[in-house]
């Protein structure tokens, strides 16, 4: 019998779960070899996102516990064992690509996990920058403890990956408010996986309205909703280019005013619309894709969150949170909704918890050691744009609007 040819095992590796993979790295030396090699990786993750195979969602239950649930059955919960062990402290998710999660906790320690391979790596501390009053002296203060006369602090954060430098960046925006209006800090810092270290860059030009806010990754570019303005009247959508490190606001749908977000957080809505950005950054590519009036089988008081798309694209994916409730009697679910019947149908998971916070991550063996790390420009032709298929979406309702998720096209 002749030996199988090494390109033949390579794509039927690539086609294996991480952990089926990190089991067969004990067949051989070769095979060991070939798994950890960046370019097998790289092709392992690049089939993964033309597949839309390996994905995962990851669930947070009273804020430090974590859960995962395949997406391709969606059947059962496994236990995942974050970094900063069993402490019962907060833990929050900043982002997540390619496989890698930024995590930060109650401390303000943040770190990169794998949560397929296990591995991770804790960030440098940072400090923020603040000018004194005289001339050429910078105060340095912690992240927790602004200096005297401050008395509010919005952080943006946003988790993501450059192609252009190979490069995996955390960007950090923060702004302080004084006693008086003119009294207003801001600082934007990013923080390279390749240097291992934080640069301050150009300020920005807008103001953060809400404590902690999480950036949306969409088409190599993190996105928040701000304000242009110190008066919180109309949010915009302003995006941050991972390549150019430059801002840049993004118009909205005419119809969408200034009352928009990726999930409403409010108790009575009378309708919600989903709207996808087909060509990004084309005013007039957005299309509406859901809108409903009170379905009887989505009640009015959950959080609804869209996830993914089916397989043949006729079913979105919900996660039906209810922020409301207090965590004794909170029951989240997931249902798809049919686009075409508008009715929905109840996905039963074994063994999540009643309630939980959702994220989604594709299980790669993209490694933090930086010398592992590979241009994909010397891979095979990838489309990044995968995972979300188009841009992001907005979800408009008539209440109270925050900018929170975008949909995963499955």
């Amino acid at each position: 019998m002749g030996r199988i040819p090494h390109e033949t095992t390579i794509d039927i590796l690539c086609r294996l779960s991480v952990k089926d993979l990190l089991r067969f790295k004990c067949v051989s030396k070769p095979w060991c070899s070939s798994i950890e090699d960046p370019y097998f990786i790289n092709f392992h993750l690049s089939h993964s996102l033309k597949t839309n195979t390996n994905h995962s969602l990851i669930l947070r239950h009273r804020e430090y516990h974590f859960f995962s649930v395949n997406c391709d059955s969606l059947e059962t919960t496994q236990i995942l064992n974050h970094p900063f062990g069993e402490p019962k402290r907060t833990i929050q998710i900043l982002g997540s690509c390619n496989g890698l999660l930024a995590l930060v906790n109650d401390d303000d320690s943040i770190l990169l996990w794998n949560p397929s391979t296990r591995e991770s790596q804790v960030l440098p501390s940072n400090e923020i920058e603040f000018v004194s009053p005289r001339p050429g002296i910078w105060l340095y203060v912690s992240q927790r403890s602004p200096p005297s006369g401050y008395i509010a602090r919005s952080t943006y954060y946003g988790f993501g990956y450059d192609p252009i430098s190979d490069d995996y960046k955390l960007v950090r925006m923060i702004q302080s408010y004084g006693l008086h209006d003119e009294n207003v800090h801001s600082e934007a810092k990013v923080y390279s996986l390749r240097s291992n270290r934080w640069r301050r860059i150009k300020d920005f030009c807008f103001y953060l309205n809400f404590s902690r806010e999480i950036g949306i990754l969409a088409n190599n570019a993190l996105h928040w909703m701000v304000f242009r303005t110190p008066e919180p009247l109309n949010k915009e959508l302003v995006g941050f280019d991972l390549g150019s490190e430059e801002f840049r606001f993004l118009e909205l749908p005419d119809s969408m005013g200034g009352d928009i977000c990726l999930t409403a957080t409010f108790r009575d809505f009378i309708n919600v619309d989903v709207w996808i950005m087909k060509d990004y950054g084309v005013k007039e590519s957005w299309i509406k894709l859901i809108s409903y009036y009170e379905p009887e089988s989505i009640p009015a008081s959950p959080f609804p969150v869209p996830l993914a798309f089916s397989k043949n694209g006729d079913k979105v994916l919900l996660f039906i949170a209810y922020k409301w409730c207090h965590s004794a009697t909170r029951t989240d679910k997931f249902v798809w909704y049919d686009l075409e019947s508008q009715r929905v149908e109840k996905v039963e998971i074994r063994g999540p918890p009643a309630s939980f916070d959702v994220d989604l991550y594709v299980d790669s063996l993209v490694p933090l050691n930086t010398n592992d790390l590979m241009f994909y420009n010397e891979m095979p032709e990838v489309n990044f744009l995968y995972l979300t298929g188009f841009a992001f979406i907005i979800v408009r309702c008539n209440l109270d609007f925050q900018i929170y998720y975008r949909i995963l096209l499955y």
